[in-house]
């Protein structure tokens, strides 16, 4: 049978948490940065879906192959591992340096990636600067990247609010999407298992602490009025404090600890 039951797939979220916890810096950088590139690459293949037909929904349709290349190639997304690695912690399974180390680690890789695509797809789309003119994707960046920073900053504490609201929404779907492809042992299931939640999230427009890694700084690039404080004052910071929220309380603990087989109460190790 192709199917996992949710009792497995409780098992196989701490396998998977202590495996990750175990990597190396060298694997944890490696596999970070071609995550964050690889959703670097799906944005700016969803916005082109969405130019040429005109429906944001159709840009929603293709962004998902970025995430599942991920989750094949096992790579690293630190939004992900927001779900798994902590319950590796919580479980006393790794220490809380452990935990630290390895979720600054894929961070700092995500960040990598995500910015070195930025600037390669800066690159060539403008030719290195000289371009008189930008292209509707590249419009699309720019107007990304104002919304998703000064634009929550103009409508000051309700904005800000906003923006940790839909991380933490966006990363509730992102990590079921992580769950999700543990439910199956075939490569077409697990596309299609991890794809759904994915869909959802970027279809209702949520924010995602390494989607942000290179729209925000893209947006920059090709003219977006926004500094690196706005960038990490208004989102990044904000994104990914409730990415981590969304990620671990509705996703990661509550499918554990409805379905493992672990009756002692949860404990906080030092």
């Amino acid at each position: 049978m192709d199917y996992v039951s949710p009792k497995e797939v409780a098992d196989t979220m701490m396998n998977v948490a202590v495996t990750k916890a175990s990597l190396s810096t060298k694997d944890l950088l490696i596999r970070g940065a071609m995550s964050g590139a690889l959703l670097g690459i799906s944005v700016t293949l969803a916005y082109l879906a969405s130019s040429q037909v005109k429906v944001n929904m159709a840009g929603a349709l293709v962004f998902p192959v970025g995430f599942v290349i991920i989750v094949i190639l096992g790579l690293e997304l630190v939004t992900g591992s927001f779900s798994l690695v902590p319950l590796a912690w919580m479980e006393g399974k790794i220490s809380a340096p452990t935990m630290l180390k390895n979720l600054f680690w894929v961070f700092t890789g995500n960040l990598i990636g995500s910015v070195l695509f930025a600037f390669l797809f800066w690159s060539a789309s403008s030719e290195l600067g000289t371009a008189n003119t930008l292209g509707t994707i590249e419009q699309m960046l720019i107007t990304a990247a104002e919304k998703k920073t000064t634009g929550y900053a103009a409508h000051g504490t309700a904005g800000l609010l906003s923006a940790f609201v839909k991380a933490i929404l966006c990363n509730w779907m992102v990590c079921m999407g992580v769950v999700m492809a543990m439910t199956s042992k075939s490569t077409v299931g697990k596309i299609m298992a991890a794809g759904i939640p994915i869909f959802i999230f970027f279809a209702l427009g949520y924010e995602h602490a390494v989607v942000n890694m290179f729209v925000i700084p893209a947006g920059m690039m090709f003219g977006a009025k926004v500094t690196v404080v706005d960038w990490w004052l208004y989102n990044q910071l904000i994104v990914t404090v409730g990415n981590i929220i969304g990620g671990l309380l509705f996703t990661g603990m509550a499918i554990y600890y409805t379905y493992t087989s672990k009756k002692e109460p949860i404990t906080f190790p030092s």
